[in-house]
């Protein structure tokens, strides 16, 4: 009887358990997951990320396969503080924890035409849901973006040529 007790004991607390991983606590967190993850889609999406960091994707009206979304540019934006290319957001962000993000993020202050005083002004949770985004992004990392040219130094093409600058 003792054994039969323990046996149907073990396959309860089995049922429990596997209940719990497909119904209960394990989709909770695989809920609140893919909720952050919409999240930084969102925030991405609304914040203009993908307008630099996504080749092509203003001239192609916003439509780009995730796939090669946040991969960074080679067209150049020039100014008087020199040439700069938007950054391969995927690279930048696989070789940082969450913690590294934050803080990375809290600090950021680029040169222009990035709007980094934006990304500071995120909340920690919206800076979490944007690295919970581009960390699951599929397709691979890609290749980094070209380096930072001073302002004495000429492009190649493309670039865009900001004001003030012959």
């Amino acid at each position: 009887m003792k054994l039969y007790q323990g046996a149907l004991i073990g396959v309860g607390l089995l049922c429990i358990i596997g209940y719990q991983s497909t119904n209960g606590q394990g989709a909770r967190q695989t809920g609140a997951a893919n909720t952050q993850v919409e999240r930084g889609r969102y925030i991405v999406e609304i914040g203009g990320c993908n307008d630099c960091h996504t080749k092509g994707y203003a001239e192609a009206g916003g439509k780009a396969a995730e796939t090669d979304r946040l991969k960074g540019d080679a067209l150049g934006y020039r100014g008087g503080w020199g040439t700069t290319y938007p950054t391969n957001l995927r690279l930048t962000l696989s070789k940082m924890t969450e913690a590294q993000w934050l803080t990375y993020a809290k600090k950021l202050e680029t040169r222009p035409p990035m709007p980094w005083f934006n990304v500071r002004a995120m909340t920690d949770d919206d800076l979490k849901a944007v690295y919970a985004y581009i960390k699951q992004m599929p397709g691979g990392t890609g290749t980094a973006a070209p380096t930072f040219l001073a302002p004495d130094k000429a492009p190649p093409q493309p670039f865009i040529q900001w004001p003030g600058v012959k």
